[in-house]
């Protein structure tokens, strides 16, 4: 299975100078871990923006503050051609992907490829090693180019069967 949709993110404004905006939503994948130990993807929506200033004087811009304590990002670039073999994500990551695609499959056999602006949040630890010698996910470039990424790493526990946990 391969599920390739468009990075999205709606904002529209009203017309009507008497209604409130309506707050935009940005998709991500979750990678995350069942109470059988089988690591699966779903699309979720980070939804919870408010219309204000980041630091005023700065004229207000939708915002969803997600508060983590302790992350570390990292820059990869992966090789074309590149192919990871099945494992779990080190630590809760979101993943970014700046250039070039690449793609995430899962224990249950789904496949995700996502390209420039598109997220991914890792967090499939605690699998358990399937019949077929798969554990957490396979991931690795996807074209002719290698896939830059950035990812932010969080110093947190991870959940188990909670897709969907970032609203």
């Amino acid at each position: 299975m391969q599920d390739n949709p468009s990075h999205k993110s709606t904002a529209s404004q009203s017309s009507d100078a008497n209604e409130s905006p309506t707050p935009p939503t940005i998709d991500y994948w979750h990678v995350w871990t069942d109470g059988d130990g089988v690591s699966h993807q779903s699309r979720c929506q980070i939804q919870d923006f408010i219309l204000k200033s980041i630091q005023p004087p700065a004229s207000p811009q939708w915002l969803d503050k997600l508060n983590q304590v302790g992350a570390t990002i990292i820059f990869s670039v992966q090789p074309v051609g590149w192919v990871g073999s099945w494992h779990e994500n080190p630590k809760p990551q979101w993943i970014i992907p700046l250039s070039g695609r690449w793609f995430v499959e899962t224990m249950d056999g789904h496949r995700v490829e996502m390209g420039s602006g598109e997220i991914s949040f890792g967090e499939d630890q605690g699998t358990k090693t399937d019949a077929q010698g798969r554990k957490g996910h396979l991931s690795g470039t996807v074209g002719d180019v290698p896939a830059v990424l950035m990812i932010v790493q969080l110093e947190e526990t991870p959940t188990i069967d909670q897709p969907c946990r970032f609203k």
